[in-house]
């Protein structure tokens, strides 16, 4: 039985090629779980995997989508039978591994997760990547002290996918939540998911000479890196903290460790490629429990396998906002 995959080939002048392709199950690799896929979504990495690959994929042809939802087919681990709802996010799959974008994948039981109660498929992948992430963003700056009442909580690339869930997560846990983008059409969007405050882009962009400036942000939620980054840590309240989870601005950090001598200023890594099994758990569970289902209706951009590689070029060009959600069988 054949099914539908976005395959990405490479030709010989080193270019490559996506396009909806008929696949067979044979053809997927090893794994304990073979999954029947029902969403998927689109993140930055998504678009590199589409296109130019990024560095990221080692082998073609190749099968894109770092996330997935979908229902158990078949199972060589105990832990999961046919039937179950399952999420995978992460582990490299869609890079090195084949991913979701296809309707059927297999993988390792280890990579998945159960779908936590409360949610569905299409919500899981309305969360994601992006989502799973920002709420270990959230978590992280909570295990650091954060709570609500201490003050404006900063995130930056606001409208972008993690943004866009960090602003609603917050709001919803009873932060003041400011919202930097560069984007001033996307005001309205982020006043309805909870921000209380825009910050325009150029206003924090900027390198400063001063290693310090005013105390003015209780946290933050930092997806830009770069000479954004290395301001706001100038910015932030005395023992404050910074969770960094990506490099939209770029890799540099331009900065001094002054706020971290002289004002014990955190900056907390966040990754949720390797996240261990328990922490997964835990990030779920609190993503059904605290993210307002309404506020991530209104993230939604609706997409099927045809529109992928035109979605992956606009999110490489930072064109996407909010969250994506494929489709796989549409």
């Amino acid at each position: 039985m054949s099914f539908n995959a976005l395959l990405v080939t490479k030709d010989e002048d080193g270019k490559t090629h996506a396009s909806v392709t008929q696949i067979t199950e044979d053809q997927l690799p090893a794994g304990d779980v073979t999954v029947a896929v029902e969403y998927s979504t689109v993140n930055y990495k998504d678009g590199l995997c589409i296109g130019p690959g990024g560095g990221l994929v080692r082998n073609y042809p190749h099968v894109p989508g770092i996330d997935f939802a979908g229902t158990v087919e078949a199972s060589d681990d105990p832990r999961y039978k046919p039937g179950d709802k399952v999420v995978l996010t992460g582990w490299r799959v869609g890079e090195v591994h084949w991913g979701g974008y296809a309707q059927k994948a297999r993988v390792k039981a280890d990579w998945l997760v159960p779908l936590p109660e409360g949610l569905t498929t299409r919500q899981a992948m309305a969360v994601g990547t992006a989502g799973f992430t920002a709420m270990l963003a959230v978590m992280a700056l909570e295990d650091h002290g954060l709570a609500p009442g201490q003050g404006p909580v900063l995130v930056t690339g606001a409208a972008g996918g993690v943004g866009s869930v960090a602003v609603a997560l917050l709001a919803a846990l009873g932060h003041e939540v400011a919202a930097v983008t560069g984007r001033p059409e996307t005001e309205d969007y982020l006043r309805s998911l909870g921000a209380s405050q825009i910050v325009a882009r150029e206003d924090i962009n900027e390198t400063v000479k001063r290693p310090l400036e005013t105390e003015t942000w209780a946290g933050c939620v930092d997806a830009v890196g770069g000479a954004m980054l290395a301001r706001v840590l100038g910015q932030m309240n005395y023992g404050a903290s910074v969770a960094a989870v990506g490099l939209a601005g770029g890799a540099g950090l331009p900065a001094t460790v002054i706020p971290f001598l002289l004002r014990g200023v955190n900056l907390l890594g966040i990754d949720s490629v390797m996240q261990p099994y328990e922490n997964r758990l835990r990030a779920w569970e609190r993503i059904a429990r605290d993210l307002p289902m309404d506020k991530l209706e209104a993230m939604i951009q609706p997409a099927t396998l045809p529109d992928l590689p035109q979605l992956g070029a606009d999110i490489l060009k930072g064109q996407v906002k909010g969250r994506i959600v494929v489709d796989v069988n549409g």
